[in-house]
């Protein structure tokens, strides 16, 4: 993680970067500034109805997204629980949050995620990172910074890290019902 400081002071820019999550690069940015979302979703070419994960190393870095008046000990216990398989939990979103966020939902999909790279940079921080894979539509999502670099060019800013080394995205589940909506 040689440039990691240049990719925290890209992201307090407000620029997007892409960094290593579980098993795949994603893309990021702040997920307070709307301009950087818009730049992600435009990037990305990413409809604005589909919403976007945040994640965070930590509980704290996603409570302020996230509506607690509804969720109970059994929810937070569901949520805090660390298995093989990375979540991606279906929350109710707190009435602050931007609909470039939660897209046509009025839920927010978060997860917690201890992927080193994620870690340190939502702590040098001080907030979530947007999440959404690397890779163009119909191109398959970059697992090597140097596939990004392919992908979006030398000029991309990615953080120089290793991915969790899971072989499938992260599973999506509902906090209340714990339907899946995309299996992991």
């Amino acid at each position: 993680m040689n440039n990691l400081l240049a990719v925290i002071e890209l992201l307090k820019q407000n620029q997007v970067v892409a960094y290593p999550t579980e098993s795949v690069f994603g893309l990021g940015c702040n997920p307070n500034n709307e301009e950087a979302i818009r730049q992600l979703l435009q990037l990305k070419n990413r409809p604005i109805e589909k919403g976007l994960i945040l994640v965070a190393p930590t509980k704290e870095l996603l409570l302020p997204y996230i509506d607690e008046s509804q969720l109970t000990e059994k929810h937070w216990q569901r949520f805090d629980t660390i298995t093989e398989q990375a979540v991606t939990w279906i929350m109710p979103v707190h009435k602050n949050v931007s609909h470039y966020l939660t897209g046509k939902f009025n839920t927010i999909a978060v997860r917690l995620c201890r992927v080193p790279a994620v870690v340190k940079l939502c702590e040098s921080l001080g907030f979530a990172l947007t999440s959404t894979s690397a890779n163009f539509t119909g191109l398959p999502p970059c697992r090597t910074a140097l596939e990004v670099k392919q992908q979006f060019g030398d000029h991309f800013p990615v953080l120089e890290a290793e991915t969790g080394n899971r072989m499938n995205p992260s599973e999506i589940r509902d906090i209340f019902t714990q339907h899946i909506f995309r299996q992991g």
